[in-house]
């Protein structure tokens, strides 16, 4: 069996770290609203991963988070929680929000026939483990802190933008937003404050003071704690990649010494229009639409089955 790692950009033969299992983490759904059907191709893109390993002889551990706190509206730090942001809107709690949307998600991966994950942990469970990695990140001299979170400090990692083939001074060249406090333009919140002003909803006690995470640390202290380090696949969509995943190697690597995951596997996006299908640009539709237009979501999945996943 062969796969292609986004890592190398090649084709490599697959063969587990422990012999008789697979690990694999799949990046799961932020549950601030419904997954459009350009989210759920990235979980059909893991369900055939994971059942084409299965066939082969491989049983596989698939770990899914979900994404409960953290998820920030801009990629740069910046704006509300996405969570937040669905709470004011709806007059709800965030668990009320997390728990609807959760339901939701799990509703719509059934009806495409996905098989379920083994776990599903969620940030919010997990914060004490989020914290231990940021304490890690400290000690190794990856952080520091400024009026609003605690930052991983890129130029600290040699090898940060590699996985995405941007160099730093592309990355740099890139970036719309004002700096700040932040020292480079590539560095991410590991840790943000609370507002001074106001209670916040979702906030947790540190040793750096009281906030949330930063939507990066959960995907490496979940996958750690449930997979250990390394284990065999990550996965995610193309979008993952200059940002998501560039983090979660800079933290992995930053806190634990070692890569958490060796090969690393991203779908294409689902277009509409000849463009991303996106939220923000409102051009999605949900599994929901898709049954009021009389398509059976089964028909979905086959119809993303006529095409290679990347």
């Amino acid at each position: 069996l062969k796969l292609y790692n986004t890592y190398t950009r090649k084709k490599e033969e697959f063969t587990s770290i422990k012999k008789g299992q697979v690990g694999m983490y799949a990046c799961g759904p932020t549950v601030y609203w419904f997954a459009h059907i350009g989210n759920l191709r990235s979980f059909l893109f893991s369900d055939i991963l994971h059942r084409t390993l299965e066939y082969n002889g491989h049983p596989t551990k698939l770990v899914m988070n979900i994404t409960d706190v953290g998820h920030l509206t801009d990629d740069a730090d910046e704006g509300d929680d996405k969570m937040i942001v669905a709470m004011k809107k709806e007059g709800k709690s965030a668990k009320e929000i997390a728990d609807f949307y959760t339901q939701a998600f799990m509703k719509d991966t059934k009806a495409l026939n996905i098989k379920a994950a083994d776990e599903y942990p969620k940030a919010t469970e997990h914060i004490s483990e989020q914290i231990d990695l940021v304490e890690k990140l400290e000690k190794n001299g990856f952080t520091y802190t400024t009026s609003d979170g605690v930052y991983y400090d890129t130029s600290k990692f040699p090898d940060y933008g590699k996985f995405s083939g941007q160099k730093s001074e592309d990355k740099k060249a890139g970036a719309r937003v004002d700096l700040g406090e932040k020292k480079n333009p590539t560095d991410f919140a590991l840790w943000k404050f609370s507002p001074k002003d106001s209670n916040r909803e979702m906030e947790w006690e540190s040793p750096w003071g009281k906030g949330f995470p930063g939507w990066h640390l959960e995907c490496t202290a979940m996958s750690t704690k449930y997979l250990g380090i390394p284990f065999d696949i990550h996965t995610g969509g193309i979008d993952h990649i200059p940002v998501h995943h560039e983090n979660e190697i800079a933290q992995s690597i930053g806190g634990y010494g070692a890569m958490h995951a060796r090969f690393w596997m991203h779908n294409e996006f689902l277009t509409v229009d000849n463009g991303k299908m996106a939220k923000s640009l409102n051009n999605i539709y949900t599994i929901a639409d898709l049954v009021e237009k009389s398509i059976d979501p089964l028909s979905f999945r086959y119809f993303v089955l006529g095409a290679q996943y990347r």
